[in-house]
């Protein structure tokens, strides 16, 4: 009975952080590290020129956490430092940080110049691909359209000048486009546990659950499972 009245306190003294939901792909693991790790890393805007040997850092620092696999960070580190936004902000004479944002090195000549040229590769291989799928796609209008068939020259009939004035123009005006919705701060008294609201990741907003409250700290659980701890101000009504 005892054993027993022990594990129950143990589980109620599990927080919701210790059941931490393994994240599923990239862009749920960069959420997590700019959740976890803001003055590091970005979902959105500029990016900051990480310090060399970020991963070790990174995975001494969760080597604990349940939610990402050095595995997952590798891939993460691989897609984060190969994007855009990320090569047009290694330029020379630019420090990089650590996790907590750390000025460290300065980048030099060398590393900025070769951050440019695999930036001008990677754009000019997107061009190849939207010419490339702008190409496939008139190929197969081309096939998809009926072959013309010239018919006879014959005088139209009365009933056929009838359909042609009853027939309606085909309208080309395309339906406006809907406006992106406004998202309106919740109120910390309205921050309620089992509450729905949507966390801002980036650019688009995600629905959410509130698991726990702890003074200006939220922990979520997102619809894929992922528990993350935010801050408040960083919720809107749902």
């Amino acid at each position: 009975m005892r054993m027993l009245q022990m594990k129950k306190s143990e589980a109620l003294m599990t927080t919701p952080s210790e059941q931490n939901v393994k994240a599923g792909n990239v862009k749920e693991v960069l959420a997590y590290l700019a959740v976890k790790f803001p003055a590091c890393f970005s979902v959105s805007g500029e990016a900051k020129p990480l310090k060399i040997g970020i991963f070790q850092e990174l995975a001494q620092r969760l080597q604990d956490d349940t939610t990402v696999s050095k595995t997952q960070l590798r891939q993460a580190l691989r897609v984060y430092t190969s994007s855009w936004r990320y090569l047009e902000s290694t330029k020379e004479g630019v420090s990089r940080i650590d996790l907590d944002g750390n000025a460290g090195d300065v980048i030099d000549a060398s590393q900025a110049e070769h951050a440019s040229k695999v930036l001008e590769e990677s754009k000019a291989k997107a061009a190849q691909k939207r010419k490339a799928k702008i190409a496939e796609a008139k190929s197969q209008a081309t096939a998809e359209k009926p072959a013309y068939k010239k018919s006879a020259n014959k005088k139209p009939t009365a009933a056929s000048k009838s359909t042609k004035v009853n027939q309606k123009p085909v309208s080309n005006t395309e339906a406006p486009a809907k406006a992106a919705p406004v998202l309106e701060r919740i109120p910390a008294e309205h921050v309620v546990v089992g509450g729905k609201v949507l966390l801002k990741l980036g650019q688009s907003p995600m629905l959410a659950t509130v698991l726990e409250i702890s003074k200006d700290d939220v922990t979520v659980q997102l619809g894929s499972g992922m528990v993350i701890k935010t801050r408040q101000d960083s919720l809107y009504i749902a």
